[in-house]
């Protein structure tokens, strides 16, 4: 389920705020039978939600998250007032759905940001809620600005592994929060100014499961548009080995008058 313009993003044409540039794209990838990653590129909402579950209940769960953020008012009225405890409202509901839905045998992560203005100044607002990521690249340099919920994370947090250790860890990919499992259902946020240039990566771990922080940083910095970067990024992961569903989206920001989103 993944919920985009009807045609290819523009840049946003606002009076006022920062105007966006979105590119987006998924990929089953080379082993997987189904894709159950589901993504949402509406401004003001930019994010990813990847299902767990097998027998296409991780599809369906992620495609209840993805819908329920779907219903955020910003969304229809363009404002861009939402705040972490709106967010969390919907987020509570979406893990009631997925779990009547699925009974409780699904869930899903969920990582991204919201663009919001307060006393007209821009921030993003990122969520996280599992090991999906949430990546800004500024001035060359990309930074995480999630934090995973996963086992291996804990570890590495607790100083008992180290990062090469992290790398390799056999259940690296176990989660310790997401949506529709009945267990820790609040997702982390963060409120960080928007800044002009900002360019923001959204992305299942099948992609930074495959690709290192280096190789993601190069194709940002080496595609200027935001969906030949996606369609980069997407590429790498899959003839790096594609053992995951892989999803992206990248959003451009301009703060500066007069100034298109690159």
């Amino acid at each position: 389920m993944n919920l985009t313009p009807n045609v290819p993003f523009p840049p946003t044409d606002r009076e006022h705020g920062p105007r966006l540039q979105c590119g987006y794209g998924t990929d089953r990838g080379l082993r997987r039978e189904a894709n159950e990653d589901s993504f949402i590129a509406a401004d003001p909402v930019f994010a990813v939600a990847d299902g767990m579950g097998g027998h296409e209940a991780g599809e369906v769960a992620s495609s209840i998250c993805v819908r329920t953020l779907a219903e955020l008012p910003q969304l229809k009225t363009g404002s861009r007032d939402a705040s972490a405890d709106i967010l969390q409202e919907y987020l509570f509901k979406a893990d009631a759905d997925i779990r009547e839905a699925t009974g409780s045998r699904a869930g899903t992560t969920l990582s991204g940001v919201v663009v919001v203005e307060q006393l007209d100044v821009p921030y993003w607002l990122v969520l996280n809620i599992g090991d999906s990521r949430t990546y800004r690249y500024s001035g060359g340099q990309l930074a995480q600005l999630s934090v995973d919920h996963s086992e291996v994370q804990e570890l590495f947090d607790a100083g008992q592994i180290t990062e090469a250790e992290a790398a390799v860890y056999p259940r690296r990919h176990v989660v310790t929060r997401a949506l529709g499992t009945g267990d820790d259902t609040e997702a982390d946020y963060w409120l960080l100014p928007l800044e002009d240039g900002d360019r923001i990566l959204v992305c299942s771990d099948g992609l930074n499961g495959e690709l290192s922080d280096e190789q993601i940083a190069g194709i940002l910095g080496a595609e200027a548009d935001p969906q030949a970067a996606v369609d980069e990024l997407i590429q790498a992961a899959l003839r790096s080995g594609g053992r995951d569903n892989i999803t992206a989206i990248v959003v451009d920001a301009r703060t500066t008058p007069g100034a298109a989103a690159a």
